[in-house]
C-alpha cells in the first residue's frame, strides 16, 4: 500500500511492462517488484519523451514514486497521472485546449528538436 494516498497498487499498467521480453509476456504470475530497476529505468525514458512533447504545450510530468505521474502547467497547477493513457487528457485539462499530435506547428516543432 502506498503510504501517501493509502491506496493499494494492484496491477502494473502495460506501459510500465517489459512486454518486448518474451519471458516476462509468458509468465502466469508477475510479482511485485521484480525487475524493478529496469522498469524505473524505462519509465524515466519515458517521462524524459512525454516531457518533450508536453513542452510545446507548456507542461511538465515528473515521475512520483515509481507508480504514479505529477503533470504540472508554468501557472502552478497540476494534476496526478494515474499512467501515460491517462496524461493526454490531464493536458488537455491543464493547458485548456485541444492536444492534437498531427498539428503542422507542433510536427514542425518536434523536427526542429527544440
Amino acid at each position: 500500500m502506498c503510504i501517501l494516498c493509502g491506496e493499494m497498487i494492484m496491477s502494473v499498467h502495460w506501459t510500465d511492462q517489459p512486454l518486448h521480453d518474451s519471458a516476462y509476456r509468458n509468465k502466469k504470475i508477475i510479482v511485485a517488484g521484480e525487475l524493478q530497476r529496469g522498469r524505473r529505468r524505462m519509465r524515466l525514458k519515458r517521462v524524459a519523451i512525454a516531457n518533450k512533447i508536453l513542452n510545446y504545450y507548456g507542461l511538465k510530468i515528473n515521475d512520483w514514486n515509481g507508480s504514479r505521474y505529477m503533470l504540472f502547467d508554468k501557472k502552478g497547477m497540476s494534476k496526478v497521472v494515474y499512467d501515460l493513457g491517462g496524461m493526454w487528457q490531464a493536458a488537455t485539462d491543464l493547458c485548456h485546449k485541444k492536444i492534437d499530435p498531427l498539428d503542422s506547428d507542433f510536427l514542425q516543432y518536434l523536427q526542429e528538436g527544440k
